[in-house]
């Protein structure tokens, strides 16, 4: 792995005297899947925030898909996906509609929103549920359909924050499987996740604790390191 898709160098960012990410430094590459774990409270949310050019850093060098932070927050919005555990999606419009809406937001042309959408429906197998309320939907669907519509635009990164919270293991396996299809067609997947189990799909882990980054590594040299039977061990070790 070599062609760096987000770059850090010495985060910090300040809420008054409350310091949320202290000197955060990683990189992410092309096609990754990388688990950014973390207890409640650790930075996370705030990393992200930044990493989407919602919010300003105190101080440090952050590059997304190529571009700067501090200058460059507008395009780095049009190269990103987003996709938040309450799944983004807007209940009281049906399946189709939010797929225009995205689609609208993103600036993709009438033409190719039309093709992309039959080809989204048929793969979800939603074509006859497509003029359905997403208020109606069963769990996974909507899950599903949130993720698709995340990457509609064929973004080079897609930032899931929390993506499985309160789904069922079988739905959750299958919501992976549209991960690693996703990472295989070269798009980065940056995750966070409170599953543990979750952390062995991801090619490597950062785990952070106070906002600092403690361990970052693939899992397998995680548990190595940390001498733990699984990642549920290791996150306990660091985080408690």
């Amino acid at each position: 792995m070599t062609d760096k898709i987000i770059s850090v160098k010495n985060l910090v960012k300040k809420f008054g005297t409350f310091t949320a990410n202290d000197n955060l430094t990683f990189d992410v590459y092309k096609g990754e899947i990388f688990g950014f774990l973390g207890a409640n409270g650790a930075g996370k949310t705030t990393t992200i925030r930044i990493l989407c050019g919602l919010s300003s850093p105190t101080s440090g060098e952050l590059k997304v898909a190529g571009f700067d932070v501090y200058r460059d927050a507008e395009k780095i919005k049009k190269n990103i996906g987003y996709m938040s555990q309450k799944f983004s999606l807007y209940e009281d419009l049906t399946v189709t509609e939010n797929i225009q809406l995205f689609a609208g937001i993103y600036g993709i042309s009438r033409k190719v929103r039309k093709e992309k959408e039959a080809e989204l429906l048929k793969k979800l197998n939603l074509e006859e549920a497509k003029n359905k309320l997403i208020g109606g939907l069963p769990l996974g669907w909507k899950q599903k359909l949130a993720f698709s519509v995340a990457i509609f635009h064929d973004p080079k990164i897609v930032f899931l924050d929390e993506p499985t919270g309160g789904v069922d293991p079988v739905t959750r396996r299958r919501f992976w499987d549209l991960i690693y299809e996703a990472a295989n067609n070269g798009t980065t997947i940056f995750v966070t996740t409170h599953y543990m189990d979750e952390a062995e799909y991801c090619n490597r882990v950062s785990i952070m604790d106070a906002g600092k980054i403690e361990a970052l590594d693939t899992p397998a040299n995680l548990k190595k390191m940390y001498n733990a039977k699984d990642m549920d061990e290791v996150f306990v070790k660091i985080a408690r």
